[in-house]
C-alpha cells in the first residue's frame, strides 16, 4: 500500500501548478500549493512535508533558494526540482544542493508519478534503516551508559580504545554498575559488531548446565541428551562472547575456558572431536579474582588470560555528579512506559538521591525511579514517593533527631518538605493561590489546608 504523502507544489505558472496538484491528489497524497518561491517558504516554515516540488526558474525567491530553505528548516524532507529543457545544469547543480531528482518541462505526467513513488520508497527505506539502528542502539544498552563524572570519562577514554581491537577484556565492578551494558558498547563498536553478541551469567546456572550450554553434548552423554546439542560458544563464533561473573565459574569449566582463550576450540560434553571457534571474550566480575586467585577457587593463569585490558566501573557513590543524569534518563523511560508526564524531578527529591550511597548501584537507582514513576498521581514525582530507606539514609545524615522514633522522624522530614513545597508554588505564582493548587495538582481546599498546617499565607514565600 503507497504511503500517502504531504507534498508542496511551487510554481509560478497557474496551469502546470494545477496540473501537477490534480495528478498527485489523484494518486491519494495531500497536496498544497504555492504561486511563489515566498510564499512557498512560508508554507515550509509552518507545516512539515513530506515532498517539495518546486520550479526553479521564479521571481523573487527563486527554487534553488527555496531548497536551501527547506533543507535549513527540514533537512529529511525531499526536494524535487522543475527545470526547462535547456537548463539541466540548474537541475544538476541543485541536486549537488541537496535536492533529491528533477523534472524537466513540459512534464510527463508518468514522470511525477514515478519520481514522486521513488522518493517515497527512498523515504521508507531512510525511516527503516534509522529504526533499525535505534532497535540496535537500544538493544545494545548505549542509551543507559550515562556518565560526565571524571571517573566515567576515563572508563570511555579505556573502552573506546579496546573496544577497535579484538583484545580480550575483564570489567571489574559491583553488582549493578552496568558491566554487561560496557560489553555491549565493546561489542556494538568492534569489527564484530555485525556478528552474534552472546552473554552468560555464570552464577545462575550449575555446573553441568553451564557446561552443556557453553559447550554443547553429544547424544547420549548424560541422562537427557536425546540428541546432539551444540554450545553457545560454537554458535558464537565470529562474535563476542561475554562471561558475565565469570568468577563464579567452577575449577573444571575454568580449565576448558582457558584452552578456548590459548587454544581456540574445544569438545562437546560427551564427544571426541575438536570444534573451532573465533570468538572474542569479554568477562566481567563483581569478585576480587585476585583475592579468589589467593584462596585457590580461580585459575592463576585464566585470570591473566582474561585481564590483558582491565575496566573498572565506578559505584554510583563515587560518582555522584551522574546521578541527576541518570535519574532524568530513567524519567524518560518510565514516563514512557507508565504513561506519565513528568517533566523533571524536583530539587528536594534529586536531594536524597544525591545523599545515598546506592548500595544496588545503577540498578537501584532504576528501580526507586520507577517505584516514583508508578507512585505519582499528579504528574510529579514527591520524596514520598521514594523508598523508606532513601529517607532513612537522608535522615541519618541530617540533624540528630533527639529522642524521636525513625517514623516521627520521617514524618517530621516530610513536613518540612511539604512547607518548603507550598512556599515554592506560592512564590513561582506571585501568591496566586488557585495557580499554585493547579501546578500542585490539587484542588483548592486541599492546598489551602497545606497552608494553614505550616501557617503560610497567600503573600509569603520565601
Amino acid at each position: 500500500m503507497q504511503h500517502k504523502a504531504r507534498i508542496l507544489v511551487v510554481e509560478d505558472e497557474q496551469d502546470m501548478l494545477l496540473g501537477i496538484r490534480k495528478i498527485l491528489s489523484k494518486e491519494g497524497h495531500i497536496v498544497q500549493i504555492a504561486e511563489t518561491g515566498s510564499i512557498g517558504a512560508r508554507k515550509v516554515e509552518d507545516s512539515l512535508f513530506d515532498i517539495v516540488i518546486t520550479d526553479l526558474k521564479m521571481p523573487g525567491v527563486d527554487g534553488m533558494q527555496l531548497l536551501r530553505k527547506v533543507k535549513e528548516v527540514h533537512f529529511d524532507t525531499l526536494v524535487i526540482v522543475i527545470t526547462g529543457y535547456g537548463t539541466v545544469e540548474s537541475a544538476v547543480e541543485a541536486m549537488k544542493l541537496g535536492a533529491y531528482d528533477y523534472i524537466t518541462k513540459p512534464f510527463d505526467p508518468e514522470r511525477i508519478k514515478t519520481v514522486v513513488r521513488k522518493a517515497l520508497k527512498q523515504m521508507a527505506l531512510t525511516n527503516e534503516n534509522i529504526y533499525l539502528k535505534q532497535k540496535i542502539k537500544e538493544a545494545s544498552g548505549f542509551q543507559n551508559i550515562i556518565g560526565n563524572s571524571q571517573k566515567m570519562h576515563e572508563v570511555f577514554n579505556i573502552v573506546d580504545k579496546v573496544a577497535r581491537t579484538d583484545t580480550t577484556v575483564l570489567i571489574v565492578g559491583e553488582t549493578g554498575t552496568g558491566k554487561e551494558l560496557i560489553a555491549r558498547y565493546i561489542h556494538y563498536n568492534s569489527p564484530r559488531k555485525d556478528k552474534v553478541f552472546v552473554p552468560v551469567n555464570c552464577g545462575t546456572l550449575r555446573e553441568s548446565l553451564l557446561e552443556s550450554e557453553l559447550f554443547g553434548h553429544e547424544k547420549g552423554s548424560f541422562t537427557g541428551a536425546i540428541s546432539t546439542k551444540r554450545g553457545l560458544m560454537e554458535i558464537a563464533s565470529g562474535g563476542t562472547f561475554f562471561f558475565d561473573e565469570v568468577g563464579d565459574v567452577s575449577p573444571p569449566i575454568q580449565a576448558k575456558l582457558l584452552r578456548v582463550l590459548q587454544e581456540h576450540d574445544f569438545m562437546r560434553v560427551g564427544g571426541t572431536d575438536t570444534i573451532t571457534t573465533d570468538i572474542r571474550v569479554i568477562a566481567a566480575s563483581n569478585k576480587n579474582l585476585e583475592q579468589c586467585i589467593r584462596e585457590r577457587t580461580f585459575r592463576e593463569d585464566l585470570y591473566y588470560r582474561l585481564n590483558v585490558v582491565s575496566v573498572c566501573l565506578p559505584p554510583l557513590r563515587e560518582r555522584k555528579d551522574d546521578i541527576p543524569s541518570l535519574a532524568q534518563f530513567f524519567l524518560r523511560r518510565f514516563n514512557k512506559k507508565v504513561g506519565r508526564k513528568i517533566s523533571e524531578i524536583p530539587q528536594d527529591v534529586l536531594k536524597v538521591l544525591t545523599g545515598y550511597d546506592w548500595p544496588g548501584n545503577v540498578r537501584e537507582l532504576e528501580n526507586a525511579i520507577e517505584r516514583a514513576v508508578v507512585l505519582a498521581t499528579e504528574n510529579a514525582i514527591r520524596v514520598s514517593h521514594l523508598p523508606d530507606k532513601l529517607l532513612e539514609a537522608h535522615i541519618d545524615s541530617g540533624p540528630v533527631f533527639s529522642g524521636l522514633s525513625y517514623k516521627e522522624a520521617k514524618h517530621q522530614v516530610l513536613d518540612s518538605f511539604s512547607k518548603e513545597f507550598v512556599k515554592r508554588l506560592l512564590g513561582m505564582s506571585k501568591g496566586n493561590v488557585s495557580q499554585a493548587a493547579r501546578e500542585a495538582g490539587m484542588d483548592n481546599a486541599n492546598f489551602r489546608r497545606l497552608m494553614r498546617k505550616h501557617d503560610i499565607q497567600a503573600g509569603e514565600s520565601n
